[in-house]
């Protein structure tokens, strides 16, 4: 079952490259009296995620900050060494988007935000969705139907929503 507006979002640890390696990074410390944008994505590096998802965010980051948004946050089923670099590729972290790995896909499962497609080599990878928590409860959760577009989960379109 899918996660939905007015749903706590679950626990649990989330993973970013440091400067000494992989550190974990609870769910909890970056919801807990805050206001986020969370958007899901597929893959890093992958081709509407990198030419048209992680950059609708890029662009508009000052605009969800005017509006009220503590930290705008990249979450991808990929491990965090994958994540680094993509934000390094992109630039996302001097543009103000925090990047990180969901590894195991634990917390995108529990969301009930997975999908699978093998044949592609996407095993329990996220859709694509953008979602605004505050103080952990989903207030606005745009999911996308159709692979390939990034239409209702865009910066842009969050932006309008709040």
């Amino acid at each position: 079952m899918s996660i939905s507006i007015g749903d706590k979002i679950p626990e649990g640890t989330l993973m970013k490259v440091g400067a000494k390696g992989p550190e974990p990074v609870s769910v909890e410390s970056l919801t807990k009296g805050r206001k986020i944008v969370l958007f899901g994505l597929p893959g890093a590096f992958t081709s509407t995620c990198s030419s048209a998802h992680l950059p609708s965010f890029m662009r508009n980051v000052d605009a969800l900050k005017d509006k009220g948004v503590d930290e705008v946050i990249c979450l991808s089923v990929n491990d965090p060494f994958v994540m680094d670099a993509w934000d390094k590729a992109n630039n996302a972290a001097e543009a103000g988007v925090t990047l990180l790995a969901d590894p195991t896909g634990e917390l995108t499962t529990a969301m009930g935000l997975d999908f699978s497609v093998p044949a592609i080599g996407f095993v329990n990878r996220s859709k694509r969705y953008a979602a605004m928590i505050e103080d952990g409860e989903f207030k606005i959760l745009n999911v996308e139907e159709a692979p390939g577009t990034c239409e209702i989960s865009a910066g842009e379109t969050m932006v309008a929503a709040l």
